[in-house]
C-alpha cells in the first residue's frame, strides 16, 4: 500500500517513513478492531487468571467474551475500593493483577469530586508511549513543516505522595514526565519543545511556569505551536504572562535569571540558555504593556499554526478566550485518555472543536459500552453492554473498560456519542462526565446542560464586547426555596460599554430558559426552586481557586475548574470576591407536557 493512501488527507503523503509506519499501524488496528479486542481480552484474562479477583468469580482460565460477560460484574470505583486499599496498604499478593502494581495514578480530583487511586503496572508506560507516538504522524498530514520549528508546551509535574504500603501515588502525566520514556526520548525533529526537561520536571509550579515562559519568549521565532494539556492551562499561561511580563523582559534584557527561581537544576540549565537581548526585551515589553491583549499569541509568537489543547467537554468554555488571545487559531484536540487507561486519538485534529471525535484504538484495553439514553430517567441495566465494533452511530454510551493493570468491566463515567467509524473502529464525541449535577428538588442539571445555558446567556453580552471567561455553580439550599447560584468571571474589552445590572439580570433568565423542563416546572408550577442568581466575581478569582486546589494536592496538568462546588472553603473564597449579584427578574416559560 502506498504511504499516501493510509489515511485520507488534504495535504498528501506522510512526512517520513517513520510516520508511514505509524499510520499503517493505525490502519491495521482499526481494520481488525474486533479481532484485536478478542486478543487483548485473551491476554488480560490469561495472564491474570490466578489473581484473587478473577478466582473469586470462578472464571477458571476461560477467556471467551460470553463467559467473561456472564460471570464478571460491571463495577464502579467504590466496588473496588477494598481491594485497592489493601494494595495501597502494602499487600503484594496478586489481588487484581498478576504483574506487580508499580504505582497508583490519581484522578484529577475535580471530576465528580473525588481523588481516586488507579492501579497501574510498568508495561502500561509502553502502551501510553505507543499512543503518544501516533499523534505527530497524524498531525503532520494536516500541518506541514512542523520539523522546521518547535512547540511551546506548558507541561507540569506534581510532587508525588506515597501510600501507607510505600507505593507512589501521582497523576498519570507526572508519572509519564518522570519516566525514562519522556526524559530520555529520542530526538524527533517533528516534536521538539522549547522547554528543557529541567523546567518541566521542577515541582514548584511558579518556577516551572516562569522558566517555560522565558524559554518560549527567547525562542519566539521558532515556535510553530502552543499547547497545554487542557485549554484552561494555556489560558492560565497567558494570564501568567500578563502578570509577570515586566520581570520576564528584565531577565531577557540582562541575561540573568529572576532571584525567585532557586531550583538548582533549573538555574543551571537556564544559565546555558540565557543571553542579554535588549531588542527582544523591548519587543516583549512593548507588546505586553498594551491594554489590548487581543491576538497576543500571534503577536508574540507570529509563526504559530495551531493551539494543541483539549477543548471538548467542560473545556469548551475556554474557546472564546483562546480565540481572543490567539486571533482564532485552530485548536487541535489530539487524544482521549484518562488515569485508568489511554483510549484513542483524533484522526482529524484540525477539525472544529464542536466536531472533535476520537477513534478508539482497540489495542489499548478491552472496551465495552453501556447504552445511555439522555432522555430517560432510568439507568440502563449493566448487563446489556455492547462490544466496541457493535456500537451504533448517533447513540450515546457509558465507557466500560478492562485493562492489563487489573480493572475488570470498570465504569469510567464518561458519556460518549458515536459519530462514525474509521474502518471497523468507532469514533466518539466526548459528551460529558457522568453525575456532575446541580439539584435543588427533583431537577437534575448536568455539566453539558449547564454549559449550554451559560453559552446562551452569554450571547446577551456580545453587544457589550464582554464574554464569560470562567464559571462555576452551586446549589444553594440555605434559601427557601433553594436556587442555583452561578459564579461568573467576565472579560470586558470595553470598560466604557459594560453590561448593566438589567442585562445581567436578563442573563439569569436566559440561563433558566435554557434549562430542562423539570427545572422550569419547579420554578413555575411547584415553586420548589427560587430565581437563578449570577454572582460576578473579580478578575483573577478562578486563578486563586486553582492555586487553592493545587495547594491541596491537585495536579496543575489535570486541574479542571469544577463546574459545581459545595466545599465550604471554596464557596467562601468565591463569595469573598463577588462584585455584584443578579437574579432572574421573572419566571421562565413552562407549559405542562401532554400525556399520551
Amino acid at each position: 500500500m502506498a504511504v499516501d493512501s493510509v489515511l485520507s488527507s488534504p495535504l498528501g503523503p506522510p512526512a517520513c517513513e517513520k510516520d508511514a509506519k505509524a499510520l499503517q499501524f493505525i490502519e491495521e488496528m482499526t481494520r481488525n478492531a474486533d479481532a484485536v479486542q478478542q486478543r487483548v481480552l485473551d491476554e488480560i484474562l490469561t495472564r491474570n487468571s490466578q489473581t484473587e479477583y478473577l478466582k473469586r468469580f470462578k472464571l477458571d482460565g476461560v477467556t471467551d467474551r460470553e463467559t467473561f460477560k456472564s460471570i464478571i460484574p460491571v463495577v464502579t470505583y467504590e466496588d473496588l475500593q477494598p481491594e485497592i486499599q489493601r494494595i495501597a496498604n502494602g499487600d503484594r499478593s496478586p489481588i487484581l493483577s498478576a504483574h506487580p502494581i508499580s504505582e497508583f495514578l490519581t484522578s484529577s480530583g475535580t471530576s465528580a469530586g473525588e481523588r481516586k487511586l488507579m492501579p497501574t503496572i510498568k508495561e502500561e508506560l509502553d502502551r501510553r508511549q505507543l499512543l503518544y507516538s501516533l499523534l505527530m504522524p497524524v498531525m503532520n498530514l494536516y500541518v506541514p513543516g512542523l520539523d522546521k520549528g518547535k512547540g511551546l508546551y506548558f507541561l507540569f509535574i506534581k510532587s508525588e505522595t506515597k501510600t501507607p504500603g510505600g507505593l507512589l501515588a501521582r497523576p498519570v502525566l507526572t508519572s509519564y514526565y518522570k519516566s525514562e520514556h519522556f526524559k530520555s526520548r529520542p530526538h524527533d525533529p517533528y516534536n521538539v519543545y522549547t522547554s528543557p526537561n529541567e523546567t518541566i520536571l521542577c515541582s514548584d509550579s511558579f518556577q516551572s511556569m516562569y522558566t517555560q515562559m522565558l524559554c518560549g519568549l527567547y525562542e519566539r521565532e521558532q515556535v510553530l505551536r502552543l499547547g497545554a494539556v487542557f485549554a484552561s492551562g494555556l489560558v492560565r499561561a497567558i494570564r501568567f504572562l500578563q502578570l509577570h511580563w515586566e520581570q520576564l523582559a528584565n531577565d531577557i534584557r540582562t541575561g540573568t535569571l529572576n532571584a525567585l527561581i532557586t531550583n538548582p537544576s533549573v538555574c543551571e540549565r537556564m544559565g546555558k540558555i540565557m543571553k542579554p537581548n535588549p531588542e527582544l526585551a523591548d519587543f516583549v515589553a512593548n507588546e505586553c504593556c498594551k491594554e489590548n491583549w487581543e491576538g497576543i499569541i500571534t503577536r508574540i509568537w507570529p509563526k504559530t499554526k495551531y493551539l494543541d489543547v483539549i477543548v471538548t467537554g467542560a473545556m469548551a468554555q475556554y474557546i472564546p478566550t483562546l480565540d481572543y488571545y490567539s486571533g482564532g487559531l485552530p485548536k487541535a484536540c489530539t487524544m482521549y485518555a484518562a488515569s485508568e487507561c489511554y483510549f484513542g486519538l483524533n484522526l482529524n485534529p484540525m477539525c472544529k472543536p464542536s466536531e472533535v471525535s476520537y477513534t478508539i484504538m482497540p489495542n489499548m484495553g478491552y472496551f465495552e459500552f453501556l447504552p445511555h439514553d439522555p432522555t430517560s430517567t432510568t439507568t440502563s441495566s449493566p448487563t446489556n453492554l455492547v462490544d466496541l465494533v457493535d456500537v451504533e452511530v448517533g447513540k450515546e454510551y457509558e465507557l466500560v473498560i478492562t485493562t492489563y493493570a487489573g480493572l475488570y468491566r470498570y465504569r469510567v463515567g464518561d458519556i460518549l456519542r458515536v459519530t462514525g467509524f474509521h474502518n471497523s473502529a468507532p469514533q466518539f464525541h466526548f459528551v460529558r462526565r457522568k453525575n456532575v449535577l446541580l439539584s435543588i428538588d427533583s431537577d437534575k442539571t448536568d455539566e453539558a446542560e449547564l454549559q449550554r445555558a451559560v453559552e446562551n446567556a452569554s450571547k446577551l453580552l456580545r453587544e457589550f464586547n464582554t464574554s464569560v471567561v470562567e464559571y462555576t455553580s452551586y446549589a444553594d439550599t440555605k434559601t427557601i426555596p433553594g436556587h442555583y447560584v452561578i459564579y461568573w468571571e467576565l472579560l470586558m474589552k470595553d470598560l466604557n460599554n459594560s453590561p448593566s445590572d438589567e442585562v445581567l439580570n436578563q442573563c439569569c433568565l436566559a440561563m433558566e430558559e435554557s434549562l430542562n423542563t423539570v427545572y422550569r416546572q419547579g420554578r413555575v408550577a411547584c415553586n420548589s426552586i427560587g430565581p437563578l442568581e449570577i454572582r460576578v466575581v473579580k478578575n483573577g478569582t478562578f486563578e486563586e481557586l486553582m492555586d487553592y486546589a493545587i495547594s491541596r494536592g491537585a495536579s496543575i496538568n489535570q486541574y479542571k475548574v469544577p463546574r459545581c462546588v459545595n466545599f465550604a472553603p471554596i464557596l467562601e473564597l468565591l463569595d469573598s470576591r463577588v462584585m455584584s449579584r443578579h437574579f432572574s427578574p421573572s419566571l421562565p416559560q413552562w407549559t405542562p407536557e401532554r400525556r399520551r
